[in-house]
């Protein structure tokens, strides 16, 4: 019933919006005087405003068209190499002078309200030195029913059908949701010793274990039982959708839930976007559109892999506690044995808590201690892990050179020759001191959030060591998750504490600078 309310409400608004549209045409034609005047810019403003909060937005495009290769502009071709009715395999195929050697990369979009398009800046900037895939959702509620459900299951097989048509010369980069079904995928390849098992798996952001730092999404799934979620949330696509009767969760849901998170942040952003078309600076107001085009734009889950992911990962916890089931499966992270695993996390990530993906290096037990890397972000929230200046400064150098030191161990490539680590892993040892008069400013901060300590074991290799800040401990993380809870207490919701993940004393490394252990938390300095 929401769902019809929901349509019937975007149907009663469309009068509206064409009076707000023909208002703003008025207000905004230069040969009409009043569009000089302040008044005339603050009703064509209103009425923009207006338009654009009250219409619906369509699935945006990739629009990647050109990138920059060896300093020179290279046409880039969307091309869709494998479709099904749930999702589509894209290739975004670089039209080069000369062949190259680049890594393919395969980009599993997350399956959780938006479109991978919302991962355009993570393709963008990994474009000019990779071959890379990603993976293209369907709306739910544009699929008929007579094509099938959708589940947790499927989603797995998508992305294992994906990984074998590219070969074992593939990295496999999963952001947020995928993390999951990604190092699932994995497990079963490896168990299967298939030979198309990618050489790495990078995991950022991913909800591997909701018991580590729960946050307020981990503490909403938690307050609720499955039948609430049935009874409220899934709805049934109308009319005249392809997928009329289907059972979804619905994409507008699932926005609203994001957008209630930080509201404050997003009526600001209209507040000023409103001010900037007062005040003609059509720069910024063409910044807040881009962004807010995609953000708007939606797409339903099925009932199925909605109400499966909520609870396998979000309540039950089966993936860490060693039950999780694929179809008649047992998924067995142990069975990784070659599978390099780099995992990043946003220390200021509050849909993915800190830990939450680093927990899945405590489930690749059988994975030798040099083929892990993890890093925390400081400063970095969710969305800024896989898009933004950070991602491209901080993250990404440190991803490009896991993934080649990978390529070469298999070899697919040969030694690191060009790539500087000193340059591209260096971090700026500035700091901020907050409210002190002596604050000096730090425009981002560069890769490495934390500083590794060597392996006894085995001695570094022999390149310069990495000017990183010193690491928190696991003390420093105790005293941190205190304040979580009482944070989160506060806002009216009672969160268990994490559950303690056995301890591993098999030290890994980072990111093919040198043989380290991984932090287990942010240094609070470093933020």
């Amino acid at each position: 019933m929401l769902y019809h309310l929901h349509e019937l409400n975007q149907n009663a608004m469309l009068p509206m919006r064409w009076m707000a549209q023909a208002v703003n045409m008025m207000a905004t034609h230069p040969m009409m005087p009043a569009s000089h005047t302040g008044l005339g810019r603050t009703v064509a403003a209103g009425t923009d405003v207006f338009e654009r909060m009250t219409r619906r937005y369509p699935k945006p495009a990739f629009g990647l068209d050109e990138t920059v290769v060896d300093g020179r502009l290279v046409p880039v071709v969307e091309r869709e190499l494998v479709s099904r009715p749930f999702g589509s395999l894209i290739h975004f195929e670089r039209q080069l002078h000369e062949p190259r050697n680049d890594p393919k990369i395969l980009v599993v979009a997350a399956l959780s309200g938006h479109y991978a398009t919302l991962m355009r800046g993570t393709v963008q900037a990994l474009l000019p030195e990779h071959d890379v895939y990603i993976t293209d959702w369907h709306n739910a509620r544009d699929i008929p029913l007579w094509v099938g459900d959708f589940t947790m299951t499927d989603y797995v097989d998508h992305v294992t059908e994906y990984l074998r048509l590219l070969g074992p010369d593939c990295a496999v980069l999963a952001v947020c949701q995928p993390g999951v079904p990604v190092l699932a995928a994995a497990s079963l390849m490896a168990e299967d010793d298939d030979p198309a098992r990618p050489h790495s798996m990078i995991l950022m952001g991913s909800p591997i274990d909701t018991r580590v730092s729960p946050t307020a999404v981990n503490q909403y799934a938690e307050s609720k039982d499955m039948d609430w979620f049935r009874k409220k949330v899934i709805q049934t696509v109308p009319a005249p959708y392809m997928g009329m009767g289907r059972q979804v969760y619905p994409g507008f849901l699932q926005l609203s839930g994001f957008m209630a998170m930080n509201m404050d942040r997003h009526m600001d952003a209209y507040k000023e976007y409103f001010n900037h078309l007062v005040e003609g600076d059509g720069d910024s107001a063409a910044s807040h559109r881009a962004f807010y085009d995609e953000y708007l734009a939606v797409l339903d889950l099925t009932a199925s892999f909605y109400l499966e992911t909520l609870e396998v990962v979000f309540k039950e916890h089966h993936l860490p506690e060693g039950r999780m089931m694929i179809g008649d499966r047992l998924v067995k992270p142990s069975a990784i044995t070659d599978i390099a695993l780099f995992t990043v996390e946003g220390e200021k990530d509050d849909i993915t808590g800190l830990g939450q993906t680093e927990a899945s290096h405590d489930l690749v037990s059988s994975l030798p201690a040099e083929l892990q890397g993890h890093m925390v972000c400081p400063g970095v929230g969710h969305y800024g892990i896989f898009n933004g200046r950070r991602w491209r400064e901080m993250i990404l150098p440190r991803v490009s050179a896991f993934i080649h030191e990978q390529r070469v161990r298999k070899g697919f490539a040969g030694p690191m020759e060009t790539c500087n680590l000193d340059a591209t892993l260096a971090v700026d040892d500035r700091i901020i001191r907050t409210g002190s008069e002596e604050e000096e400013r730090v425009d981002e901060p560069r890769p490495g959030a934390a500083r590794p300590r060597t392996r006894a074991a085995k001695p570094a290799t022999p390149r310069r060591p990495v000017p990183v800040a010193e690491p928190a401990t696991r003390e420093t993380k105790k005293e941190v998750e205190p304040a979580v809870r009482v944070a989160a207490g506060a806002a009216g919701d009672a969160v268990a504490a994490p559950t303690a993940l056995p301890g591993r004393s098999t030290p890994r490394r980072q990111s093919g600078a040198r043989a380290v252990r991984r932090p287990s938390s942010v240094d609070p300095s470093s933020a």
